[in-house]
């Protein structure tokens, strides 16, 4: 999908620079999500690489049995016909037949590995989003990238948490639209955040946009997608009970009105 490939090429520069820390830094806590779900225990860097706890990534993947092998001093895993074992002792990390390299260690009760490392030999997809301040990985077979059903689900909440389906829906229609068009950043998070002509999207001033996103706005954002388009090629909106839209109403013809919200091409 050429929209996942720029997004990639975007990326790219910062993902040495954000996954990683200059060696003499000291420890950080970072967050870590997959496929758009927040893992439960914070991850950290140090010395240049993202530890994650093995448990929490992998049942945040869900589908994985995880336990501490007493025989062995190692932590495995096993995931219908995917084995996965990390060895404090060795650092090392072997999925089925294959072992590599990195540093493992078990601190109160968890065992941490490397998160890109672990995360590319599970077939993962790993990427740092400034806008977390953290990593995003996309499991294997995933039907969403994780940053943008992660970042999708939070605006279309935080804009329209309180409408209908149909108009939770037009607001994440708007945001892609916009990421299809010439004039707009070429990714969800960098239409979300631009701040080319100002803040476009109140929640990011007030923060908002960094709320959990309830359910049906999760729903909304897949929906959106996969395709589903209520406002056909609308790039803007507001709602007249809270904005009096002076610019876009001098400016874009209007299309049409879905709850609270009017919407303009």
């Amino acid at each position: 999908m050429k929209r996942r490939a720029c997004k990639r090429l975007l990326t790219a520069a910062v993902l040495c620079a954000a996954l990683t820390v200059p060696a003499k830094a000291a420890r950080r806590s970072v967050p870590v999500q997959i496929d758009g779900n927040p893992i439960a225990v914070s991850a950290y860097v140090e010395r240049g690489v993202t530890y994650v706890p093995l448990r929490a990534l992998l049942n945040t993947m869900g589908a994985w049995d995880v336990w501490w092998d007493e025989a062995t001093g190692r932590a495995a895993a096993a995931s219908d016909d995917i084995h996965l074992w990390a060895d404090p002792a060795a650092d090392t990390v072997t999925v089925d037949e294959k072992t590599v390299r990195g540093r493992v260690t078990v601190e109160n009760g968890a065992t941490y590995v490397p998160l890109r490392l672990v995360g590319e030999a599970l077939g993962c997809q790993v990427e740092w989003d400034p806008y977390l301040g953290g990593a995003a990985v996309t499991s294997p077979g995933a039907a969403y990238d994780a940053g943008e059903l992660y970042w999708l689900s939070r605006i279309i909440c935080a804009e329209s948490g309180a409408e209908s389906m149909s108009g939770q829906i037009a607001v994440g229609n708007v945001i892609l639209n916009r990421v299809r068009s010439s004039s707009f950043p070429n990714t969800v998070e960098g239409v979300i955040f631009d701040r080319k002509d100002a803040v476009q999207f109140e929640p990011v001033s007030n923060g908002r946009v960094y709320l959990p996103p309830a359910s049906q706005s999760v729903e909304a954002a897949k929906r959106a997608l996969d395709g589903e388009n209520v406002v056909g090629s609308a790039l803007y909106f507001y709602a007249p009970a809270l904005s009096q839209g002076m610019w876009i109403n001098a400016n874009r013809p209007y299309q049409q009105t879905i709850g609270c919200h009017r919407f303009y091409r």
